[in-house]
């Protein structure tokens, strides 16, 4: 029997193929108009590394490196500041394991295909789109030329609703809905509502303590389920029927400017003007759902960048759920009480940087400011990373906390100004750990954050123009102790506990991040959203246009 055993092993030897290697999936990639998501399922390793540059060019620039998720066996991460309509070649490094790939971004050039043109004047019956354009070219809606059109239903309905794909909506002007004034039906995608004024919509309402259940997240623009790459763009959006209850009732309920419920991703909303008065108040200015869970608002793969939002009396900027590849960056918060809230983020990484955190309050009678980031978990659904960098927290009247009290896993923070008079960061912590550096707190206590590179004391803020906030050269400090003054013929004065300059602390002081802050002057980066030498940032529908601005027709009517 030994020979046969024997053959028996060698046939199988012989007709049994070879072990199979196992080969990872080349990486992929996400676009928007400025930025890459990158996905690869590599196996973990210290870090990996990230270089890019535009097909054609010989120099490679590094980026941050990608974020490993252990729960999906998948590398993560972002690559900001690119060009629209621009193909870039991309290398990555994990270990040992090395790949490559070309991502083109998305262009911010729509083709048009067919036009409806609205009639020109005020129309009181909501209109409706259904019909769809193409990637090829959209279906424009829009005034007629050198006409304005304005629909005012009368607190009748909504004022447009668009059950169709590949829509551009330009230059309408919407007033007085009942619920939502833009309303889009559940599953579309590849939609462009830009240039419109908004106002006027939503019910009346109340605390949702006292039984008021109508009227919650009723929105200038709001998307229905599912609905995914979306661009809401240079639109104004102000001033809602209703208002928003304050926190002395529970809470906050009320209306919104921009709402997108559980969305598929891929969405743009950059340069809009949202605010009201503080009596008509929104709940969240740009907000959605849900909140804890693997999907939310804006989901992934979208940006958020260039806004100026005002008077909410929950959240500026409500980034929950997923949050995959989520960048929300130069934006504007005034008379807020989270400035950007991220509870949850289920996935990650989401990135938040340069953006400027003006007044907080609490409630109309308590001028207490609430948090400039938001954070939190709920069982399951939580996480991700959070990046946190080059942020400017404002006072006077400014949010008395840079993170809220919730649990905030894997933060990183680098080179943000926080001139909070409370905490830094949470007392609760949690694993995996986070990590906070080189970021100035003006405030009472750290909470976890141990940040070997951090700055204390004082900052001066210059304001060099309308929402420019650079950091001053010097700052006046008050000294301990005497100082002798020459007063001239042989007289001295000495001074208690004098006024002093010196150099101003958040000034080449910040960590270098590669794609973050390449373009800083001098030593080091400066901390917070404004670099000493670089153009300002810009904020609202008219940022960065220049001589280039194009005037919407409800403007010039």
């Amino acid at each position: 029997m030994r020979p046969r055993v024997v053959w028996l092993f060698l046939f199988l030897a012989i007709v049994q193929p070879p072990p199979s290697r196992a080969t990872n999936p080349a990486p992929t990639s996400v676009a928007t108009f400025e930025c890459l998501g990158l996905y690869w399922s590599a196996p973990k390793a210290d870090d990996c590394k990230v270089q890019l540059r535009i097909v054609g060019s010989d120099q490679w620039h590094n980026a941050l490196p990608l974020v490993y998720d252990t729960r999906d066996n998948e590398w993560r991460g972002s690559i900001v500041g690119l060009e629209p309509d621009t193909e870039y070649e991309i290398r990555l490094e994990a270990g040992t394991t090395q790949a490559s790939l070309k991502a083109r971004t998305r262009s911010d050039r729509f083709s048009v295909g067919a036009t409806t043109t609205l009639p020109t004047g005020n129309s009181r019956e909501c209109v409706t789109i259904a019909k769809s354009g193409s990637p090829q070219g959209y279906h424009l809606v829009t005034p007629a030329a050198e006409g304005a059109s304005t629909i005012d239903v009368l607190n009748r309905g909504n004022c447009l609703i668009i059950d169709a794909d590949y829509v551009i909506v330009r230059g309408v002007e919407l007033r007085n809905a009942a619920t939502h004034a833009l309303l889009i039906k559940p599953g579309h995608h590849d939609i462009i509502v830009e240039q419109c004024h908004i106002s006027g919509w939503g019910r009346f309402t109340g605390p949702a303590s006292y039984g008021n259940l109508g009227g919650d997240q009723d929105s200038a623009i709001y998307a229905e389920e599912g609905c995914g790459y979306l661009t809401l763009q240079r639109n104004l959006i102000e001033n809602p029927r209703g208002s928003s209850s304050d926190w002395d009732d529970g809470h906050p309920v009320g209306p919104q400017a921009i709402s997108l419920a559980n969305s598929t991703g891929g969405n743009v909303i950059r340069y809009n003007d949202i605010g009201s008065t503080e009596l008509h108040g929104f709940n969240d200015g740009i907000g959605g759902e849900d909140n804890y869970s693997r999907a939310g608002s804006p989901c992934r793969d979208s940006d958020i960048y260039g806004n100026k939002i005002r008077n909410c009396w929950d959240d500026a900027i409500e980034s929950e759920g997923s949050n995959m590849n989520v960048r929300i960056w130069g934006n504007y918060l005034d008379h807020y009480y989270n400035g950007i809230a991220t509870a949850c983020v289920s996935h990650g990484p989401i990135y938040i940087f340069r953006n400027v955190f003006a007044t907080s309050r609490y409630t109309q009678r308590n001028p207490i400011g609430g948090s400039c980031i938001k954070t939190g978990e709920n069982d399951e659904f939580g996480g991700g990373r959070r990046y946190v960098f080059h942020n400017t927290a404002l006072q006077p009247n400014g949010a008395s906390r840079a993170f809220s009290a919730h649990v905030a896993p894997d933060t990183f923070t680098r080179n943000n100004i926080f001139d909070c008079y409370d905490s830094l960061a949470t007392s609760r912590d949690k694993p995996p750990a986070s990590d906070y550096d080189y970021d100035f707190f003006s405030g009472e206590h750290r909470g976890i954050a141990q940040e070997t590179h951090g700055f204390r004391g004082k900052v001066a803020i210059l304001e060099t123009g309308p929402l420019e906030f650079y950091p001053a050269p010097r700052v006046a400090v008050v000294t301990n102790g005497s100082l002798s003054i020459e007063l001239g013929n042989g007289k001295k004065r000495s001074i208690t506990d004098p006024v002093v300059f010196i150099p101003n602390p958040v000034i080449d002081a910040g960590a270098t991040l590669p794609n973050f802050n390449d373009n800083f002057f001098a030593k080091a980066p400066d901390l917070g959203a404004f670099e000493v030498g670089c153009p300002p940032l810009e904020f609202g529908r008219n940022a960065y246009m220049k001589r280039e601005r194009i005037w919407a027709p409800w403007e010039v009517k």
